[in-house]
């Protein structure tokens, strides 16, 4: 038979799908994926359910339902101060992933540039590829990820359609401050080009950071295409609904990718999502508050173990150097070993990078999980621990 699909074809399972499958087989507690494993919030799943008996279950229209429109933009002008017109400016999705994918489609030609940042999500260079577009790659690197500024504008040049941006950045945890967003705008309207900002960590932000959406600084209001989530902001991640904000203009070219790509999603949830949205400032400010105690609790367990961890300024991920603790291995050996030994699973960070000098000892660990789960990984890591070290000692002696 003739060869499928290159690109496709030559890409491996996803590191996620394999961590996963390695912790459910040894029995390790899972902190790799970046799920919760708790519910969200109860009026909003009644919303989704009550919503499946009103015989409203067919065809909801391209963009979203008036209702979900509706609140995505009042959600832009209540938090961000952004005025959007519901009925022109914003498309909802079958999840972030799905809108990262519109988003590319409506503004990428063949041989286009785009630039991405590593670390990446492991969507971004597949479906940028996919699409004939050429990835320029600008690292940002361990441990404070600071924006490496004369290595960005390099990346920009003539043939630069658009730039992908992560804040809330996953895996890095980092929050763009108001001078790199600067510096990322300016670039943006010298070189003409768009930016796609992946925000689905927006609401999940720790220690006073603030997210500032590029698409708020001056200049940048028609060249943006904003990705929220719902998954992320209501901790409901399977229901796999997103939506974009973006000037009227882009909005058509977002659609008809949608259109080609799932054409709609489930009325009942994108109503319960409406409901979600409209919350009070309660919801949010508690939403990151908790996450902010479950990654104090799992950052300070690790750095009592040895660990180098890493500050998170945001999203669902602490990463942590596991140099001082003399493993021999790298990243993805190291939690290969823990998975089967210590029974807990972490991500390695190599897997974020798309070169093969990718650093090697960091891996990533999610908090989003139930306080006593990640009690339950601290105590098993500190007695794989006590074992690595009487064992160090049994060999010295």
């Amino acid at each position: 038979m003739k060869p499928q699909n290159d690109l496709l074809s030559a890409t491996g399972t996803t590191v996620f799908t394999v961590m996963s499958a390695l912790a459910v087989q040894h029995g390790a507690i899972n902190l790799g994926q970046g799920f919760p494993d708790y519910d969200g919030p109860e009026d909003v799943v009644r919303a989704a359910a009550e919503a499946l008996l009103d015989n409203r279950n067919q065809y909801p229209p391209l963009t979203g339902l008036p209702e979900l429109r509706q609140a995505v933009a009042a959600a832009n002008r209540r938090f961000y101060g952004l005025e959007i017109d519901p009925n022109a400016e914003v498309v909802v999705t079958s999840g972030a992933t799905e809108a990262l994918t519109a988003c590319l489609m409506a503004v990428l030609n063949p041989g286009d540039e785009v630039v991405l940042l590593e670390p990446l999500y492991d969507t971004y260079l597949p479906v940028v590829k996919l699409l004939g577009a050429v990835p320029k790659l600008v690292r940002l690197s361990p441990p404070k990820w600071e924006l490496p500024r004369a290595e960005l504008a390099a990346a920009f040049g003539p043939k630069t359609k658009a730039i992908l941006l992560n804040s809330p950045m996953n895996p890095a945890s980092k929050v763009f401050t108001a001078a790199e967003l600067a510096f990322i705008a300016e670039l943006c309207q010298r070189h003409d080009t768009y930016a796609i900002c992946d925000e689905v960590y927006e609401h999940l932000t720790f220690d006073g950071w603030k997210h500032i959406p590029l698409m708020t600084l001056p200049g940048m209001r028609e060249r943006c295409l904003r990705i929220g989530s719902a998954g992320k902001t209501f901790n409901l991640t399977g229901w796999k609904v997103g939506y974009i904000t973006c000037d009227r203009s882009l909005a058509p070219n977002v659609a008809k990718a949608h259109q080609n790509l799932t054409f709609t999603t489930a009325p009942n949830l994108q109503r319960a999502v409406a409901v979600g949205l409209a919350k009070d400032d309660r919801y949010f400010t508690e939403l990151a508050a908790d996450l902010q105690a479950k990654r104090d609790r799992l950052s300070a367990g690790l750095a009592a173990l040895g660990f180098g961890v890493l500050t998170s300024q945001g999203s669902y991920f602490v990463t942590a150097d596991f140099t001082p603790l003399g493993f021999a291995g790298d990243d993805v050996a190291f939690c290969r070993h823990i998975t089967e030994t210590a029974k807990v699973t972490a991500i390695p960070v190599s897997a974020f990078y798309a070169g093969a000098d990718a650093p090697h000892h960091f891996v990533r660990f999610a908090f989003c999980k139930r306080m006593e789960v990640l009690d339950e990984a601290l105590a098993r890591l500190t007695a794989w621990k006590a074992s690595r070290d009487t064992g160090s000692l049994a060999a010295a002696s």
